[in-house]
């Protein structure tokens, strides 16, 4: 194949809608359109989808379509270890030293209202290039950074 790939992201979870309303909130995504009706539950129905199994998938976009699309899928396990793989969600950009950790605890306070976690504030230092962040967990344990 020529040219680059695309890819998207895909969280294992127990309840794809909410952590895709969760995602939502944080990234400014939307939910995916369905491709044929105007709501999922219409399109569900004309695939004869069980209705247990209306809450098994879901996808979030960007509607400008410019981040990769995020997909979720509901497994029978819960999450059990530290992630291999996390997101770095970029809510200080460009922003340094108290003003940087200042947007950056003021982002952790909305997203804990939207149900994450704050697990710690690194505090910028000469070892990590005078940066900080903020490490949180999304509700259903998954980590991410604020950078």
């Amino acid at each position: 194949m020529s040219g680059p790939l695309d890819f998207q992201v895909t969280f294992d979870c127990a309840d794809p809608e909410g952590l895709g309303e969760f995602w939502c909130a944080v990234l400014g995504y939307e939910r995916e359109k369905p491709p044929d009706f105007d709501t999922w539950e219409e399109q569900l129905v004309a695939w004869r989808v069980p209705e247990e199994l209306w809450n098994s998938r879901n996808a979030i976009v960007d509607p400008e379509g410019r981040r990769p699309r995020i997909f979720f899928q509901q497994v029978p396990e819960g999450k059990v270890a530290k992630n291999r793989l996390h997101l770095d969600v970029r809510a200080a950009p460009g922003k340094t030293g108290d003003e940087r950790m200042a947007a950056l605890k003021e982002e952790a306070e909305r997203l804990v209202g939207l149900g994450a976690t704050q697990l710690r504030v690194v505090d910028p230092a000469p070892d990590n290039g005078e940066a900080g962040w903020i490490v949180m967990q999304d509700p259903e344990g998954n980590e991410f950074c604020l950078d």
